[in-house]
C-alpha cells in the first residue's frame, strides 16, 4: 500500500495511490492507528500536489552505514550506529526546491532508505521493531559537505532548511533488507546500491534509536547512502528512486 499526502482543492489531505489514482483516506496514516479507513473520494495524481508524506517530529539519520560508502571514503566499520539528526524544519516534499546556502561552497546528495514510525517506540527490542515501523520511503540528505569536513560534528552540514527531502509515498509493503536504491544527478546515474549492504539493519536501528530516544509516529529513520555521493549545484534535477516506493525528485536553486 502507497500512502500519500497531498494538497487538493487547497488543503493537505492522506491518500492510497494505486496506478495514478489517489483514493482519499479518513484516517492520518501516522497517527499509529491500526488500519487506514478509505472514502469513496479519490483524485488523479496528475491533479494534486504530492507532499512529504509524514510529518517528523524528527528525522533521525545514521552516518556510514553502508560497506560501500565505508569503503569510498576510507574508513572503519563503526562499532555502533552512527547517529545524527535533522529538524522538522528541513523537510520537503517531492518536486520542492533544494534551497542552496548562500555560505556553503559544496553541496551533496545522498540518496537514502527512510524508515516511517508508525507508533510510539520506546525501548523496542530487534524482535518486535517492526510493529513499530508503519513503512518506507525514499530520502535525500542533502549535506553542505564543506561544512560537515569543518565543523568535525554534522548538525550545520545536515540541518539547513530543505536539507531532508521525503517521498513520494510510504510504501507499508516493502522488504527493507533487499531494496535497491539508485539517485540520478540531471538523469546521469550516481549511485546504485541495496539495503543487503547495511551495515546496520532496520530492526537494529529501531531498537537501537528508541532505547535512546523516544520515537513517535510520524518520525522517519534515515539509513544511510551508499557509495557514489557527489555535489549538486544550482539548476540541478537529483531523483532518488527505491524499487517498490518510486522516485522522489528535487531540484537545486
Amino acid at each position: 500500500m502507497k500512502l500519500t499526502r497531498f494538497t487538493a482543492e487547497g488543503k493537505p489531505e492522506y491518500g492510497v495511490m494505486n496506478e495514478g489514482i489517489i483514493q482519499v483516506t479518513e484516517y492520518v496514516p501516522c497517527s499509529g492507528s491500526c488500519g487506514v479507513k478509505l472514502t469513496d473520494r479519490k483524485y488523479e495524481r496528475r491533479n494534486v500536489k504530492l507532499l512529504a508524506p509524514c510529518e517528523p517530529s524528527k528525522v533521525v539519520a545514521v552516518g556510514l552505514n553502508y560497506y560501500s560508502h565505508a569503503r569510498e571514503l576510507k574508513k572503519d566499520i563503526p562499532a555502533t550506529p552512527l547517529l545524527f539528526i535533522k529538524p522538522s524544519t528541513s523537510v520537503i516534499g517531492p518536486e520542492d526546491f533544494i534551497i542552496y546556502p548562500p555560505t556553503s561552497r559544496r553541496v551533496d546528495y545522498e540518496g537514502e532508505l527512510g524508515v516511517v514510525i508508525g507508533a510510539t517506540a520506546h525501548r523496542v527490542s530487534t524482535e518486535r521493531a517492526f510493529d513499530y515501523v508503519l513503512g518506507y520511503t525514499c530520502f535525500n540528505d542533502i549535506t553542505a559537505r564543506d561544512f560537515q569536513e569543518l565543523d568535525g560534528q554534522w548538525t550545520r552540514a545536515k540541518g539547513f532548511d530543505t536539507f531532508a527531502a521525503i517521498g513520494p509515498c510510504i510504501e507499508t509493503d516493502l522488504d527493507p533488507g533487499n531494496a535497491s536504491i539508485e539517485t540520478f544527478l540531471n538523469c546521469e546515474l550516481k549511485q546504485s546500491g541495496n539495503t543487503v549492504d547495511l551495515i546496520f539493519n532496520v530492526a537494529e536501528l529501531v531498537s537501537f534509536i528508541s532505547n535512546i530516544m523516544t520515537l513517535l509516529p510520524g518520525d522517519v529513520i534515515a539509513t544511510g547512502t551508499p557509495s557514489g555521493i557527489g555535489p549538486m549545484k544550482t539548476g540541478d534535477k537529483v531523483e532518488v528512486k527505491i524499487t517498490g516506493i518510486g522516485s522522489l525528485t528535487n531540484y537545486v536553486r
